[in-house]
Order: C-alpha cells, then structure tokens, then sequence
C-alpha cells in the first residue's frame, strides 16, 4: 500500500516532448459529451480484450475517469487502469496489446513508469502502472467521490466543458486540456484527502 505522503504528493508532468512514443499529436477538437451507459459496457469490451491478450499477467483493472462516475460530462474514450508487475518492461506486456489494437503512446519513466496504450474501437486510454502505485489509489478515490458528491461532480463538470472550449479555441491537445483542469482536480483531491484524513 502507498503511504499517506505518496497518495497525497500531486505530480507535475514533463514537456509534452518529453513522452510521446511516436510524435506530438496534432491538434484536434476536444469534445467533452454527455453521460452515456453504454461507456460501462465499453469498458468490460475493453478489459476482456486486455485479458485475452495477457491472461495472468492482469493483476488488476480499472474502469476510472470520467466515463466511470454517472451523470459526468466526459470524452467518450474510456480510461482503463492496468496493473502488471513491472510497467518499465514493455516487452512484457506491449507487443501482446498491440497484436489486440492496442498502440503505445506515451512513456513517462518518471511518473511511476507510467505507459500509456490507446485503443481505437472502443475508443480506449490504458495506463499501465505497477503493483502499490499511488495514483491507482487515487484514481479510484477521485472516481468513488464525484459518484458521491453531487457538488464537486457540477464544480468538475463545469471546469471540463470549460477547458475544452478554450483547448479547442487555440488549437491545443489533450495535454492541453488536463492542464487547464488541473487547479480544480487539485482542489478536489485535496477536499478528499482531508476527508479521508490523509492531510
């Protein structure tokens, strides 16, 4: 298990030059679209292709993110934690995704040895992390709290449509996007480690 000071630590990223596998993306339209259930079914679509690709070496997944909390505005790109025994060895894990459809796209050595693979149909992100990464515990305490407080679902809503509108306006990515959602993402959490007693 983390301990309280590495659940609570907030990660600053790297220049976006930094981690992209196979260049900067172009910029594209950021849309930020209503609920839809059907993303829960996307989901399992998505996990039982990633189990049929590494069978044991799955030690756990997780649908997190927008797409996972009711009633949230989101991408319609479901994000999808993985947890395999070692992220840095993609030999590992990697060619078996990419055999499914998976492309791997951004390495971050530096953030947990974070990997991420995306997936077109269903459109999917897969953050691979390690076994006690802390931003597995967060990601899932980020998600069970917006499910469960109407007041910082509608502060974070509001601040998604927000920073699509503006990342769209200047022709920005989603790094773009996540950056200008930061100070209210921060907010929250900390609201949710002073709750859990973890501040």
């Amino acid at each position: 298990m983390p301990s309280r000071e590495e659940i609570t630590r907030h990660h600053d990223a790297p220049s976006d030059d930094d981690v992209w596998v196979r260049g900067r993306p172009d910029p594209e339209p950021i849309h930020v679209v209503d609920h839809d259930p059907e993303w829960a079914v996307w989901f399992f679509q998505v996990a039982a292709l990633v189990r049929s690709a590494l069978g044991d070496r799955v030690k756990d997944i997780e649908h997190v993110g927008s797409t996972a909390v009711l009633g949230l505005p989101a991408k319609p790109i479901i994000d999808v934690d993985l947890t395999v025994d070692d992220p840095a060895d993609e030999d590992s894990y990697v060619p078996d995704l990419e055999e499914r459809g998976f492309v791997l796209t951004v390495r971050e050595p530096l953030w947990h040895e974070h990997r991420l693979l995306t997936l077109v149909s269903p459109a999917a992100n897969l953050h691979v992390f390690g076994p006690d990464c802390p931003e597995l515990v967060r990601h899932r305490m980020f998600r069970d709290h917006l499910a469960s407080h109407p007041e910082d679902l509608a502060l974070y809503r509001d601040a998604k449509l927000a920073a699509a509108a503006a990342t769209t306006e200047e022709g920005g990515i989603v790094m773009d996007y996540n950056r200008r959602k930061e100070p209210v993402i921060r907010r929250i959490y900390d609201r949710i480690f002073a709750e859990h007693g973890l501040l």
